[in-house]
């Protein structure tokens, strides 16, 4: 089993690191040992948009987990007053907010958080919601590669004052395993593997014509949305180039699993009940679940 490294040469050089949005300060960085002992044993750390998300996955995976505790979970990060983070066993469940920019820094300070822990091959899982492409709503799935919104296969960033440009794509034998585990008999839902865009905008930057502004046609939108289906691309989010660029360079592992919400090429507007909506919710929770068990047999 591998420590979490990191890819930072600066942290072998602190004496002590506030990670400041999760209001977890490690006081003696080259000795963590009360960050050692409460987050040592942490296997997996699942991701999500919003709190009220991850507090509902923390109490699915505690019978999958051997669990037993019908206690309200514990916000470990509360008094940070930004982030959501709950423990349940081996696995950490924390908000990320909406898009690549709140999730990143949320992101960097885990990944310290882990190091510090110095937590053995710890795997990395963002679980939500997105437009499909071509696919039906309700389909799961899994990211192979991520395309940022000029249809390119990279994460781009401004560092210093210039544009550098990271590969983005999540590791085979992640991919492989979460898929494994799905289209079971009894579920009543497809499982697939394909490719991701992932856009920084919700509106102008994944073609909608439903935003506040547009300045192109439904045609022009129509041309886009196929052009990237062609790409193998089959669902729109807003994190996953960022995801898979961050925690391939900083040598860990990870997987994206997002449920469709609506076919892009039928329209721009979710038209699913509200149950529908919760229901397709769980059916990336009972993915991770199962690859979650795998992962720790």
């Amino acid at each position: 089993m591998s420590l979490s490294r990191l890819n930072n040469p600066h942290l072998d050089t602190m004496t002590s690191d506030f990670l400041y949005h999760l209001n977890i300060n490690v006081a003696c960085s080259q000795n963590a040992t009360d960050i050692e002992k409460q987050f040592g044993d942490i296997r997996v750390i699942c991701t999500g948009g919003t709190q009220k998300r991850m507090k509902e996955l923390a109490i699915y995976l505690r019978p999958i987990l051997g669990i037993v505790d019908n206690r309200e979970p514990v916000d470990l990060c509360e008094s940070g007053q930004r982030y959501a983070v709950y423990k349940v066993g081996p696995v950490l469940c924390a908000s990320h907010g909406v898009g690549s920019s709140t999730f990143s820094v949320v992101l960097h300070e885990l990944l310290k958080l882990v190091r510090y822990a110095k937590c053995k091959d710890v795997v990395f899982l963002r679980i939500g919601t997105c437009g499909g492409v071509g696919v039906e709503p309700g389909t799961v799935i899994v990211t192979e590669k991520a395309y940022n919104g000029c249809l390119e296969n990279v994460h781009e960033i401004p560092i210093l004052g210039r544009r550098v440009v990271r590969p983005a794509f999540f590791a085979q034998d992640i991919v492989e395993g979460i898929l494994g585990v799905g289209n079971q008999p009894n579920d009543g839902f497809k499982t697939i593997k394909a490719n991701t865009m992932s856009t920084d905008c919700f509106y102008e930057g994944q073609g909608r014509t439903d935003g506040a502004v547009c300045e192109y046609s439904e045609d022009d939108k129509m041309k886009f949305l196929q052009k990237a289906h062609d790409l193998g691309i089959r669902n729109i989010e807003m994190e996953a180039t960022m995801f898979s660029s961050l925690t391939r360079k900083a040598d860990v592992k990870a997987g994206c699993i997002c449920v469709a919400l609506i076919n892009r090429l039928n329209g721009d507007q979710v038209t699913i009940t509200m149950e529908q909506k919760h229901e397709f919710e769980q059916r990336p929770f009972i993915i991770v679940g199962r690859y979650i068990r795998h992962l720790l047999k």
